[in-house]
């Protein structure tokens, strides 16, 4: 803490020790308050405004911070606080300056870093206004298009995949999340977990297409038992079968088919003349 040397050796021990229990308190809003003490005895101090500005960010003070790191731009000059300065005026719901942030002369002679916050801020404010393909194109460039997984570009990718998801667009989603994921070497973001999610997501798809099929299988089935209950019902049952063999028992002319054609039966006669001839004939 280089800057802290322009002040007396004591103070700058104390706004030290501050500083540094405002980057290790877990506690958001302690450490707020850590910062705001540090401030109040090194106002004109580029890193206690900027620790500060933060701690307010952080905390969800959005004017505060925007006040401090305007304060913090003053001092040290940086363009890094663009990012942060433009997403404190979305979350005070002004876009219009928030896209002026974004996309004026300053953010165009950013370093790159910075540039690619600053479309990632950019996607966000599209997407307050309800322009989501807007807010997906906001994130192109050539850091997208490569095949190489760059853990620099974690944020960029992450950013890039929540906007295809909100467009609707799951399966890129997917896609960017898992990348990532890969790229997010220290854990700064939550893409691991919103990639099994989608991945949880498309099973469960899968599996409701199962259950259609299945059924599907199971009205076939009750078609099919449908069909055959009417085969049934169009059918004899036991009683009616009972009643046709007792009906063709009492009638001798169901059991003969030659009693019911009088042609067979004189056939039949002269079929027994004629043998009789011939047994007289052989005797003679």
């Amino acid at each position: 803490m280089a800057e802290l040397r322009t002040l007396p050796s004591d103070l700058a021990s104390v706004v030290a020790r501050l500083l540094v229990a405002t980057s290790v308190t877990e506690d958001i809003d302690q450490a707020y308050q850590y910062a705001k003490k540090a401030r109040g005895l090194a106002a004109r101090v580029g890193v206690v405004r900027e620790t500060c500005a933060i701690a307010a960010y952080q905390a969800g003070d959005w004017t505060a911070a925007l006040a401090e790191f305007r304060a913090a731009r003053r001092l040290t000059g940086r363009a890094s606080y663009l990012p942060l300065m433009a997403d404190c005026e979305r979350a005070l719901g002004r876009l219009d300056r928030a896209l002026e942030l974004v996309t004026g002369p300053d953010a165009q002679a950013a370093d790159h870093a910075t540039r690619i916050e600053l479309r990632i801020v950019e996607s966000g404010i599209r997407r307050d206004q309800g322009l989501l393909d807007a807010a997906v194109v906001a994130l192109q460039g050539p850091e997208l298009t490569g095949g190489r997984i760059r853990p620099e570009y974690a944020r960029l990718y992450y950013a890039f995949a929540d906007a295809l998801l909100a467009a609707g667009r799951e399966d890129e989603a997917r896609e960017w999340f898992g990348r990532a994921a890969t790229a997010d070497v220290d854990d700064d973001t939550d893409a691991a977990e919103r990639y099994e999610e989608l991945d949880d997501f498309s099973f469960d798809d899968l599996g409701a297409d199962v259950g259609d099929d299945d059924e599907s299988h199971e009205d076939d089935e009750d078609l099919d038992d449908d069909d055959d209950e009417d085969l049934v019902d169009e059918g004899l049952d036991d009683n009616d079968l009972d009643a046709e063999v007792h009906e063709r028992a009492e009638d001798p002319k169901a059991e003969d088919p030659k009693a019911e054609d009088p042609k067979a039966e004189d056939q039949g006669t002269e079929d027994d003349d004629a043998d009789d001839h011939r047994s007289g004939a052989e005797g003679r």
